[in-house]
């Protein structure tokens, strides 16, 4: 009799999958979380004893991608696997052949999209109107971005399952990079429209005091000036230096304690605002 996964399987493997980094460690990184969210896949295909243990043993080796989109993937394999039970033709290799081959595609179109585009985009809105005192803010985040995840885990995974080896075709093609570097770009608009919106600096060093015919003192600050030749100018010249430093493989805390003692030392003195 031909044994296939249930819908109560895929239910059970997507609720889970998001516990995968509950057992995140630095041996094996992922391997225990895949092996668990597979265990009502293996349950279900296999009856205990030497077969189960052996695939089980197979799903416990190291392991590590993109969290979300590992779903795809416990979809893919939960596919061999009911392959491998029912036709017979399907080696444990090819089973790991194959999590190791969509592991590097899927890191490398899960951290742009997500980690590089949605989660900053998303906490920039949210900051936006956290900043003016709305609670509305944190919560726009908190939750869009776990819908996203939730829809992106389901679907990845039932998709992954119904389209079985084909998804290697789908990976190979152009469609993923061409979705790869537009989330990209449009990320990348986004957090550059809102630099301005986010980073107020301010020099009120006096540049200039000019007395009116009417007696009134007119003064004109650094700022004032520079926001004349171009709104926003030091804000810009700030994240592209930090860029700078990043690029160059400046740790980031001391980036921030820079800014920190920049900003204090700057207050105390007059020469910012």
């Amino acid at each position: 009799m031909e044994k296939k996964l249930t819908k109560k399987d895929i239910h059970s493997m997507f609720l889970r999958s998001n516990l995968l980094l509950g057992s995140f460690n630095f041996e094996r990184v992922q391997s225990m979380g895949f092996c668990f969210v597979m265990i009502p896949a293996l349950k279900r295909l296999y009856a205990p004893g030497k077969e189960r243990n052996e695939a089980l043993q197979r799903h416990l080796e190291w392991f590590n991608t993109h969290p979300w989109l590992t779903a795809p993937i416990f979809g893919v394999v939960g596919a061999m696997e009911e392959k491998r039970v029912n036709e017979g033709d399907m080696p444990g290799t090819s089973i790991s052949a194959m999590k190791i081959g969509l592991m590097g595609p899927l890191a490398g179109v899960g951290d742009p999209i997500f980690w590089g585009t949605v989660r900053p985009v998303l906490a920039a809105l949210g900051a936006s109107l956290a900043i003016n005192g709305n609670v509305g803010g944190p919560l726009l985040f908190f939750i869009s971005i776990n819908i996203i995840r939730l829809l992106t885990k389901y679907f990845g995974l039932t998709l992954g399952y119904e389209k079985g080896n084909e998804i290697i075709k789908e990976m190979a093609g152009n469609r993923v990079k061409k979705l790869t570097e537009g989330a990209s770009v449009v990320g990348l608009f986004v957090m550059g429209a809102l630099v301005n919106k986010w980073t107020t600096i301010n020099i009120p060093i006096v540049a200039t005091r000019i007395k009116n015919a009417d007696g009134k003192v007119v003064t004109q600050t650094v700022q004032n000036v520079l926001d004349s030749i171009m709104p926003g100018m030091l804000a810009l010249i700030l994240t592209l230096f930090v860029a700078w430093l990043l690029k160059k493989n400046v740790n980031p805390l001391l980036i921030i304690l820079f800014i920190f003692i920049l900003g204090i030392a700057g207050k105390a003195f007059g020469f910012l605002g």
